[in-house]
């Protein structure tokens, strides 16, 4: 018997984990969701294994259908969005009299399911990808030496999972191809060996993920990719799948806008129950392995920012060019900041950026450094800092630091000391800071890679360091 229809946006906002609103939550954020999650009953949890700095690693289960399902999340330490995900799951599946009852019946009497939530916490703790242990866990599922890997290796082979789920984030760059649209959500049924063959396993799970696409459509139209498909004879994915689990690996992506992965949180969501719906109703089946091959592949093409034709001199001679800058995040406790840097120049016709300005006309400008100091932090504002910017200023000093104040959402550099060197040229790979000129006059200011339009007010927000080290 086929489910009643879902309404999936209204249950997760209905159920959304208000705790986990931002990226960089840790182990101890969790403990007492969990603990209360426990506390209804609905759900078994159990602690299955520590990491390697002796965190609590856990399982939930939920229902007790014949289909087993596997899902885990956060094997990489700096990929937390699905983890954000389950725990809407877990409230959604602990929720009663609100129209869904009839659905979690239905799934609790088909399935089993069993979620590993953060798996690799001590990665979580410092927002990496690897292990305490320096290796990533995503590639020891055939030496299985990490202690997380080897739990993992055990839970397949205790469990026998008919479905698996492999839960990631991918980096923001990916695009659809031969647009500027970001992938949002990428999906792979990962190959079992080198000749990517399919079988009845990896063939349902291509159909499993034709019925997500075809949800996901719905809200993040033309925004869903596959993953890259060549075996990794290392990867957990493959090897789940050669275990016999029909196994999809979801990634999640980017959304525009969307830098704590809100939307790209629901889209997991979505994709999941929207899962669990056609894997217990068995309507999976009757997707076609050619509308799967139908999903196009990541490109990856996208940039922070991509300044279009823009005028630079080299020996004396003027070149057109395009510019190219990437914002690496760095983690500092809960948060991070970002540093801009230069990351191609010449032609970029077939590239895109987050922010992709056409700046004909325009000519590169060195930046400077406002030698006046400034008592502390709170005698800047962005009236006086735009002021700065306009006059060719990409940096200040100040005198004063409060105990813990690391972080500002200023566009310009804060520095505690004067010694500064800005480059005098545009170069690959140096640090993002420069002004565009028009006719004698500063338009843009470029300043740790964000591109700051001076005719305008505050255009987003700002994530720098105050910088106690000399920036040469």
């Amino acid at each position: 018997m086929k489910l009643v229809k879902v309404d999936f946006i209204k249950a997760f906002s209905l159920y959304e984990e208000k705790a986990l609103m931002h990226r960089r939550f840790k182990h101890p954020d969790i403990l007492p969701l969990l603990e209360n999650i426990r506390s209804t009953g609905r759900f078994t949890v159990a602690e299955i294994g520590k990491s390697t700095e002796d965190r609590s690693i856990f399982r939930l289960q939920y229902g007790q259908g014949p289909i087993k399902i596997l899902l885990w999340s956060q094997m990489h330490g700096d990929e937390p969005t699905a983890t954000m995900a389950l725990f809407d799951l877990f409230n959604f599946f602990n929720g009663k009299n609100d129209g869904f009852d009839a659905f979690r019946d239905d799934i609790a009497s088909k399935m089993t399911l069993y979620f590993i939530p953060m798996l690799n916490p001590d990665g979580t703790e410092r927002f990496q990808r690897r292990t305490a242990m320096d290796v990533d866990m995503n590639r020891d599922a055939r030496a299985a030496a990490t202690v997380e890997g080897a739990l993992l290796k055990a839970q397949a082979m205790l469990l026998k999972p008919d479905f698996a789920f492999n839960l990631h984030n991918q980096n923001i760059y990916y695009n659809i191809p031969g647009t500027n649209t970001p992938v949002t959500i990428s999906l792979l049924a990962p190959a079992y060996d080198y000749a990517r063959s399919i079988n009845e396993t990896r063939g349902d799970a291509m159909r499993v993920i034709v019925g997500i696409n075809k949800i996901l459509q719905e809200f993040v139209p033309r925004a869903v990719a596959k993953y890259d498909d060549e075996h990794t004879p290392r990867g957990f994915g493959d090897n789940f799948q050669k275990w016999g689990a029909r196994t999809i690996l979801i990634e999640s992506g980017a959304y525009v806008g969307d830098t704590e992965k809100m939307m790209v949180r629901k889209c997991n969501f979505v994709a999941l129950l929207k899962a669990f719906e056609e894997i217990a109703d068995q309507s999976f089946k009757q997707h076609s392995i050619a509308d799967y091959d139908a999903i196009p592949f990541n490109d990856e093409k996208l940039h922070d920012v991509l300044l279009r034709n823009l005028t630079i001199e080299r020996s004396g001679k003027p070149l057109l060019v395009d510019v190219a800058i990437r914002q690496n995040e760095k983690t500092i406790g809960s948060d991070y900041y970002v540093e801009g840097i230069v990351e191609d120049i010449g032609d970029l016709q077939d590239f895109y950026g987050y922010v992709d300005i056409d700046v004909a006309g325009t000519e590169f400008a060195p930046a400077k450094m406002y030698m006046e100091p400034f008592a502390s932090l709170a005698d800047l504002d962005d009236a006086i800092v735009m002021g700065l910017l306009e006059k060719g200023y990409a940096a200040v000093f100040i005198e004063n630091v409060i105990p813990g104040e690391f972080l500002h959402n200023l566009p310009i550099r804060v520095l505690t000391k004067k010694a500064i060197e800005f480059s005098q040229q545009l170069a690959l790979g140096a640090q993002a800071d420069f002004f565009l000129r028009k006719e004698g006059k500063i338009i843009y200011a470029v300043v740790n890679g964000y591109a700051i339009d001076l005719k305008k007010t505050r255009q987003q927000q700002y994530k720098n360091r105050i910088s106690q080290e000399c920036l040469i």
